[in-house]
């Protein structure tokens, strides 16, 4: 593999205007605030408008990050958006986006990973920069969960909510100790049943919706997130003490703290949205990353680590030195 650096350097972020509370929920669903708050953390959550739709949130998360780092459409070669919510079977969200941004010259596809799409997404951009296959990416997570839930079952609806969050990802063939330290992904189609959306295109005629068995996707997720955080963590010959900030994907406020307690990290070093963003799939970590990023707290040169658990199941992990060196 080339001796290359693939850079971070900038983040976007997107949630749609209309907000679901928890006392909104309860007026159609049994259930209440208290009870929601005490199992995951969520206060509200953003839900898209009629006609809104996914490859929307996107290019707007994209061109956020894009003006943030003085770029436009035609200086990306690629584009890779994780998504379990794309406009339409086909063609990808991502070649829709391409177009709305004018990025003409780049290769566009989606990655279904749910809500571990962000890190899945991150691994490939950074394998095909690193061997030549582009300069810039653009990485997005978009997610339009609501569009998929069963808004009468109170143990998946409160759950999730929508939003996009991108980044901008540059090859740098000066090498150095920043930009992507390390990804580690994993699989396991035999856990398939406890998390899953019950329709699609080849075994129904209907979208579906999401069920998912919550006890038993709580046990794997602090169990695997922890080992593979080691992993990551191993392969950039790095230790806990190393990480500035651990941006974890923000399914349920327990899982996160579960994740802190196991990194041993300071409270204030881990990044939480779930409270006003709800689960939104692959776009939470870089929901969380741009917050982070926007209000100050995480700063270019700091080591951000970063993981995910989604159906399937799959799950991942990644290091990256945010930002670039300075001249």
């Amino acid at each position: 593999m080339p001796d290359v650096s693939v850079l971070m350097t900038s983040v976007g972020a997107y949630l749609p205007k209309k907000i679901l509370t928890n006392q909104d929920l309860s007026v159609f669903v049994e259930t209440n605030d208290e009870w929601i708050r005490q199992r995951t953390g969520i206060t509200q959550r953003h839900i898209v408008d009629d006609g809104e739709l996914t490859s929307d949130m996107a290019r707007e998360a994209a061109l956020k990050a894009l003006q943030r780092v003085g770029l436009d459409g035609s200086d990306i070669d690629l584009i890779i958006v994780a998504t379990t919510t794309p406009d339409d079977t086909f063609p990808s969200t991502a070649t829709k986006l391409q177009h709305q941004l004018g990025a003409t010259c780049a290769v566009a596809f989606d990655i279904q990973a749910v809500c571990a799409g962000f890190v899945y997404a991150l691994d490939i951009a950074d394998a095909m920069l690193r061997t030549g296959r582009g300069r810039k990416a653009i990485v997005v997570g978009a997610e339009s969960f609501s569009k998929i839930l069963d808004w009468k079952d109170r143990s998946t609806c409160v759950l999730f909510g929508d939003g996009a969050g991108a980044v901008i990802l540059e090859r740098d063939d000066d090498p150095s100790d920043w930009g992507i330290r390390s990804s580690i992904l994993h699989s396991d189609g035999a856990h398939r049943d406890i998390l899953f959306v019950d329709g699609g295109p080849s075994s129904s005629a209907d979208v579906g919706h999401v069920r998912m068995e919550g006890n038993k996707v709580f046990r794997h997720a602090v169990e695997k997130l922890s080992s593979v955080m080691d992993e990551a963590l191993a392969a950039a010959g790095m230790t806990v003490s190393d990480v500035d900030w651990l941006v974890p994907h923000q399914a349920n406020i327990r899982i996160i703290d579960g994740m802190q307690k196991k990194m041993q990290l300071p409270s204030d070093r881990v990044i939480r949205t779930v409270d006003k963003h709800a689960n939104t799939s692959a776009a939470s970590i870089p929901l969380a990353l741009s917050v982070a990023v926007n209000d100050g707290r995480i700063k270019n040169g700091e080591i951000v680590a970063f993981e995910a658990i989604g159906g399937g199941l799959v799950w991942g992990a990644a290091l990256v030195k945010y930002g670039r060196p300075k001249n």
